[in-house]
Parts: structure tokens; C-alpha cells; sequence
């Protein structure tokens, strides 16, 4: 189960910085039409991965508060992507708002897969 975490931890990270470099495409103005997709597809990813982090836990597997702490926050910064990002009226502030979310997503759990990854 470690190794499916760890795995899939690899998943979300790649998938949170594939979204973020399609974000940035999306402030210079060019239409993504698959960033919508990819952005549920990348929630679903983490999602999945945190349900399996709470089984590890729930069975005794132990890691760094900060891993937990880190991985948390990144729900937050994916609700604000689908949530105040979405609400914005014009398109280029929905890509710039949605652009810092992921940006930061991608920040988060690149640190807990490291983090994950080192234990």
C-alpha cells in the first residue's frame, strides 16, 4: 500500500504541474479547452491519494506531522481553483486565479511527496 502512495503521489504531482504550465498558457491568452478535465482528473488524483494516506495512518503508519499538514492545505488551494476561480467574471482573471491555485498546489504536494518519499 506504501508503494501505491508513493506512486500515486508521483501521479498527482505530475498532473498539478501539468496543470500548472497549462494554466500559464491559459494567462497568455491561448484556450486550453482540456484544462477543465485535467483540473477534476488532478482533484480526483489527490483525492484518492489522501483517502490511501488515511488508510496508512488508520493501519499505523506514521510520517511527519508537516506531511499531513501539507497535504491538507493542498484541499484547500484545489477548492479555491474550483471555487474563486471559477466565480471570476472574466476569463483572464479565472486563468491568473486559477493559476495561483494550482501554482500553489503544485508547491504543496511536490513538498509533502518529498517529504513522503524521504521516510
Amino acid at each position: 500500500m506504501i508503494n501505491l502512495h508513493n506512486i500515486l503521489g508521483t501521479l498527482v504531482v505530475l498532473a498539478f504541474l501539468g496543470l500548472t504550465v497549462i494554466n500559464v498558457l491559459r494567462v497568455t491568452g491561448r484556450p486550453v479547452p482540456f484544462a477543465a478535465p485535467l483540473s477534476y482528473a488532478a482533484a480526483a488524483l489527490l483525492l484518492i491519494q489522501i483517502v490511501i494516506g488515511f488508510v496508512l495512518l488508520g493501519g499505523g503508519r506514521e510520517i511527519t506531522p508537516l506531511h499531513y499538514i501539507l497535504a491538507l492545505l493542498a484541499i484547500v488551494t484545489v477548492a479555491l481553483e474550483h471555487g474563486d476561480a471559477g466565480a471570476r467574471s472574466a476569463p483572464e482573471l479565472r486563468a491568473m486565479a486559477s493559476l495561483l491555485a494550482t501554482g500553489a498546489t503544485t508547491i504543496l504536494v511536490t513538498a509533502a511527496h518529498i517529504i513522503g518519499s524521504s521516510t
